[in-house]
């Protein structure tokens, strides 16, 4: 789920008693009809939901905030998305928190504005699934590894949505909440839930209209306008790192390699030509793991693990090469997927 990247008003604790267990007693009992009934017919209408929502980020027009927040970090952005019949998607995607960027796009055309730097880097899209899109795979494919729970509807920025829960069926993914306008199926909150059904991550729209006019010219302007910016195009390209000489089956059930890219890593020393780094992708839809490869030498990496809320990190030393693993998986995951890679020098 992707990385440019409520308000809690009720006071509980001033609620008298009775209220508090009744509004309890009242939530768990619309929830536990929510997820009674056919099964079957639960599956197709949630993967029907899930298809829906994919389609909405891409088909609607909507201008809007959204917040994403992970433990104590917070960050806030704005978007702005028009979907035209005859020269496809614009969207503008600006942070409002912390140094000013802004995101140009014209379908897979993806402009980047860093103003402290007048840097302007363009490039072409390579995920399609970033909030408030969801999949990389269609529904049916997603529920493969997910078990869906329909749990009525609730309110999002003032908006009535659809409630799905998506409960992992083994330990190698978390849990999701997603909350979707009822009208058109767009995603107006998503979260992140692990074993214990603690909230691990939440992007959530804070102020959204839908169905607004469309009015691209701000974003035409900016995408021409790049006159005293200096203007980087990263040499990014695919790659077969099996012709590398690298073996990387899937580590875990559900999981399917999407691509494979190579793109460059400044070096240390800045005379020094750059690294090439290799990124291979693995999704199940919905989560996504990263493996990278680069050679060790003039790097100084450490062996090592770390996370920061749902996502983890693995590093790990393959011969001449650094692996690193980066991915919104639980840990176990990732030791999964290192242990099944294999490499033999090509010729």
């Amino acid at each position: 789920m992707q990385t440019l990247r409520f308000n809690k008003t009720t006071n509980w604790g001033r609620l008298p008693a009775f209220l508090f267990c009744a509004a309890v007693l009242l939530s768990a009992t619309s929830r536990a009809f929510a997820q009674s009934g056919d099964s079957a017919a639960d599956h197709r209408t949630a993967a029907d939901w899930l298809n829906r929502i994919h389609q909405a980020a891409q088909q609607q027009n909507y201008e809007g905030a959204f917040v994403y927040q992970r433990g104590s970090f917070v960050q806030s952005s704005r978007i702005s998305h028009y979907a035209t019949r005859t020269d496809g998607e614009y969207e503008q995607l600006e942070s409002l928190d912390g140094k000013p960027r802004k995101m140009l796009r014209h379908n897979d055309d993806l402009y980047t504005f860093v103003p402290e730097r007048h840097l302007c880097v363009v490039e072409k899209r390579q995920n399609k699934d970033s909030f408030p899109a969801l999949l990389s795979a269609p529904g049916d494919q997603v529920l493969s590894v997910y078990e869906p729970k329909l749990l009525g509807t609730d309110r999002v920025a003032g908006i009535d949505s659809q409630v799905i829960e998506l409960d992992p069926k083994d330990a190698y993914r978390y849990a999701y909440k997603l909350w979707a306008d009822t009208k058109t199926g767009l995603l107006l909150r998503a979260q992140t839930l692990d074993p214990a059904g603690q909230v691990l991550e939440q992007l959530s729209f804070s102020q959204i209209r839908i169905g607004v006019p469309v009015d691209k010219a701000a974003i035409v302007n900016g995408i021409h306008n790049t006159a005293g910016w200096t203007v980087v195009h990263p040499p990014i390209e695919p790659v077969d790192m099996e012709a590398q000489g690298w073996q990387m089956p899937a580590g875990a059930p559900g999981f399917r390699k999407i691509r494979e890219l190579r793109r460059p890593m400044a070096a240390r020393d800045a005379g020094d030509p750059t690294i090439p780094v290799d990124q291979a992708v693995f999704s199940d839809g919905l989560a996504a793991i990263s493996i990278f490869v680069e050679p060790v030498e003039k790097n100084t990496r450490k062996e090592g693990s770390g996370s920061s809320g749902a996502t983890h990190v693995l590093v790990k030393r393959h011969g001449d090469f650094w692996i690193t693993l980066l991915g919104e998986v639980p840990q176990a995951t990732l030791q999964q997927f290192a242990s099944a890679i294999e490499y033999k020098a090509t010729k």
